[in-house]
């Protein structure tokens, strides 16, 4: 991959996380092509197709947790993909994939394939989320 696709999918992604972090929805769609595939795995809908679909999920999504930053850990990359290890950081003041968040603060790690355009606009976007690590916040006895 040359330096300057690198660049242009790394800003793209950035900005992608940014709005997620702004929980600004219309953000985050103006990063996605038209028709994206939108995979979050183990969401029971599954795979959502079109940027109505993927709207709904982040409507859902903001009101259920707020997100505070997004931080990179790893980034790999090929000709029209990027794999991105992050760290997401935030608060879960609704009930995240049904589990009530009672605004507890919450962190975890994240695993995204971005399959991107030639323009830089991302293609598909596929989650691979630690359920196990957000089963055990939300799920551990509040202290006050």
């Amino acid at each position: 991959m040359d330096a300057a696709s690198q660049q242009t999918f790394d800003r793209m992604i950035d900005r992608h996380f940014r709005f997620e972090a702004e929980d600004d929805v219309d953000g985050v769609l103006s990063t996605m092509v038209d028709d994206v595939e939108h995979d979050v795995v183990g969401y029971p809908p599954g795979p959502l197709r079109g940027k109505t679909a993927a709207r709904g999920f982040y409507d859902t999504l903001f009101a259920d947790l707020s997100g505070e930053k997004v931080t990179t850990l790893r980034r790999y990359y090929g000709p029209d993909f990027v794999v991105d290890e992050s760290l997401w950081e935030g608060t879960a003041p609704g009930a995240p994939f049904g589990i009530p968040g009672h605004g507890r603060n919450l962190s975890f790690r994240l695993l995204h394939v971005f399959e991107m355009a030639p323009d830089g606009q991302i293609r598909r976007e596929n989650v691979w989320l630690d359920f196990a690590s957000i089963l055990q916040q939300l799920n551990a006895p509040q202290t006050t």
